[in-house]
């Protein structure tokens, strides 16, 4: 690393407020924008992410930079992928002003991150990101499926939301998010975040979310897509037992019916109680010419759950 940042580098209330109003930017529900104004704050997500000086950190939606300074204090480089005009054409001239020693570390993507498929300079190392609650579940598996350089992610959601994340199967919590995140990496709650930390403050709690990517690939013959369409099919009917929730996705329900026993896991079941290794298994054993797959790759969150959270998912940490 070069020099040392100066200790007033990061953005406090005051800076915040000057720099939204500089720019004009007032924060919208639509983008899911509430800006963190606690220096002591981002520098413990930057903490508990982990981030080490050779890190290559991706950072999803930046927005005035108060994460990015803090993450720019500590790793090698850091690319922010920011969606909005106004806050991406700004962040550079912010980087250069509060920490100039630090700017030739800094690139910005100004592009939609569910759009990303590529990044500039090393591949990333690590994720740390205050996401939007409304995208929060699709951006993150988007960007830990189409990186697979990514080895921890940090994400503050909404808290509920990071329940969802790291909960075991068995919890009433556990669904399709917890599965699919699982597909790829170990996941815990990694703590909580108030709400006097944002401006404008939200009208939900956040949470911290840890995510530590396997050493090695699920081991399964079946596709994520495959695996994933097993998932949502599953959670669609959640209330109902896997050989008639799995009855579309089988092509019947006693074709559901042998691929749960062909897996080892009981017809009678739900999709709460099992593992990403038994929905491997049960996708491994579909019959070959079944009808009505779901497309897993682009129902990342079941409908009961987003009907049930639609109105708090409007709000966001930014």
């Amino acid at each position: 690393m070069s020099s040392n940042p100066t200790p007033d580098a990061l953005l406090g209330p005051a800076e915040v407020r000057e720099l939204a109003a500089v720019l004009g930017v007032r924060p919208t529900k639509q983008r899911g924008q509430n800006f963190v104004i606690d220096a002591n704050t981002v520098r413990r997500i930057v903490r508990t992410a982990d981030v080490r000086a050779d890190d290559v950190v991706v950072e999803v939606g930046p927005g005035l930079g108060s994460l990015t300074l803090a993450l720019l204090e500590v790793a090698d480089r850091v690319t922010a992928v920011e969606i909005d005009d106004v806050l991406a054409s700004a962040l550079p001239a912010t980087i250069a002003a509060r920490m100039p020693e630090r700017a030739d570390r800094f690139a910005l993507v100004h592009s939609d991150a569910m759009h990303i498929t590529d990044l500039p300079g090393p591949p990333p190392t690590a994720l740390v990101a205050n996401l939007p609650y409304n995208v929060a579940v699709p951006v993150l598996l988007h960007m830990l499926d189409t990186f697979p350089s990514i080895e921890r992610t940090l994400v503050m959601v909404q808290a509920e939301v990071a329940d969802r994340l790291a909960a075991p199967p068995g919890s009433k919590v556990y669904g399709v998010p917890s599965v699919k995140a699982n597909w790829y990496a170990e996941v815990k709650r990694a703590g909580s975040i108030g709400r006097k930390v944002f401006w404008p403050a939200p009208n939900v709690d956040s949470g911290l979310v840890a995510l530590v990517r396997r050493a090695e690939p699920l081991k399964t013959t079946a596709s994520r897509r495959e695996v994933f369409a097993v998932v949502d099919a599953a959670f669609a009917q959640r209330r109902k037992t896997l050989r008639a929730a799995l009855a579309g996705w089988a092509g019947s329900a006693a074709a559901a019916e042998a691929a749960l026993v062909a897996a080892g896991v009981s017809p009678q079941a739900r999709g709460e109680a099992l593992t990403v290794e038994e929905f491997a298994r049960i996708a491994e054993n579909k019959v070959d010419g079944a009808e009505n797959e779901v497309d897993g790759a682009e129902n990342e969150v079941d409908s009961a759950e987003n009907k049930a959270h639609s109105a708090e998912n409007e709000e966001s940490g930014k």
